[in-house]
C-alpha cells in the first residue's frame, strides 16, 4: 500500500514539472531574454550615440559646421569621432578630461 502511494505521489510530481516545461527550458528562456534586451540596448546606444545625428565625413567639415553654427548664434560646440560610424558628429558636452 505505501509503494502506491509513492508512486501517485510521483505520477502527480511529474505531471506537474511536465506542466512547467521543464527547468532547462526557463534557463533557455532567460538565456534569449537576456540577449534580447542586451541587443535593444545596443541598438538604442547607437541610435542616441550616431543615428540620430548628422554625420560629417572629414573633420574639417565638422569644424565648419560649427563656425556656420556660431555665425548663427550658437555657441560651444565641438566635433569628435565616432566610435560606432567613424565619422565625425558635433556635441555641445564639454570634452572629457583625463584623471
Amino acid at each position: 500500500m505505501g509503494s502506491r502511494k509513492r508512486a501517485a505521489l510521483s505520477r502527480k510530481r511529474e505531471a506537474f514539472l511536465a506542466g512547467l516545461g521543464g527547468m532547462d527550458d526557463t534557463f533557455r528562456r532567460e538565456g534569449v531574454r537576456q540577449e534580447r534586451t542586451e541587443r535593444h540596448r545596443e541598438n538604442a546606444l547607437r541610435h542616441k550615440a550616431c543615428a540620430s545625428k548628422q554625420r560629417y565625413t572629414t573633420r574639417v567639415l565638422a569644424q565648419n559646421a560649427i563656425i556656420a553654427s556660431e555665425e548663427h548664434g550658437v555657441r560651444g560646440l565641438r566635433c569628435y569621432r565616432c566610435s560606432y560610424c567613424h565619422g565625425w558628429h558635433l556635441t555641445s558636452h564639454p570634452q572629457p578630461t583625463d584623471v
